[in-house]
């Protein structure tokens, strides 16, 4: 099992290398080519951006909305994405217990943007609402590489463990992830600051270039920014 999963592990970076090189035009691995579709302007990923970095923090602040069906590390990033690009009125905020206040305005979808968030894509070229930490990568978002330093508020930290893959969010002022595993008491919510992770006692989670668990930076595929 340990073989297997180096062997994976190995591939998905020779890939990943080939893909950062070449451009998603030219990859020799079609697999890590997000999937072509109706994108955010500038202007429309910037409010993105600030919802789902507050609605990740409700979580963070008052626990798991009842809403949030899949509790993971790939729950919390689908269910931000969903709840960030819908209508935030006064029944949507009580639902989710956010207080009203200084808010962003909402997301002002064109008609072929409304499917944002609520489909994606899979290795096998279906459409799902339900989507692994994997296939949210290597099909629906964009490799920025291994510095952290490159990531905006709502990106993605993606480590690769052998068996097992693993999503975070940068906040632009920590990173965010559930464990994958809940508990009477323990949620599985996290926020921790990157020089924190930076220093993690298990290096296999550390975000540096040198690390080969720590596979890059991602970007939603939809972002235009």
């Amino acid at each position: 099992m340990a073989g297997a999963g180096a062997l994976k592990r190995r591939r998905l970076l020779q890939a990943l290398a080939c893909w950062a090189v070449l451009g998603p035009a030219r990859a020799l691995q079609p697999v890590l080519t997000p999937s072509t579709g109706p994108m955010l302007d500038a202007e429309q990923s910037k409010v993105f951006r600030s919802w789902m970095i507050r609605i990740i923090e409700l979580q963070l602040s008052r626990g798991p909305s009842p809403r949030w069906q899949h509790r993971d590390c790939a729950g919390l990033v689908r269910f931000a994405v969903r709840e960030a690009l819908r209508t935030h009125d006064a029944k949507w905020l009580r639902a989710n217990g956010m207080p009203a206040g200084a808010l962003p305005p909402d997301v002002r979808l064109r008609p072929e943007q409304q499917g944002l968030g609520a489909v994606w894509q899979h290795v096998d070229g279906s459409k799902q609402a339900f989507v692994t930490a994997l296939a949210l990568v290597q099909q629906n978002s964009r490799y920025l590489g291994k510095e952290v330093s490159q990531a905006a508020p709502g990106d993605l930290l993606f480590f690769d463990q052998g068996d097992d893959q693993h999503l975070m969010v940068w906040t632009g002022r920590y990173i965010a992830y559930h464990t994958g595993t809940v508990s009477p008491t323990d949620n599985g919510l996290r926020a921790v600051t990157l020089q924190q992770l930076q220093q993690w006692k298990d290096t296999r989670w550390q975000p540096h270039g040198n690390n080969p668990n720590f596979i890059g930076v991602f970007r939603l595929a939809f972002l235009s920014r």
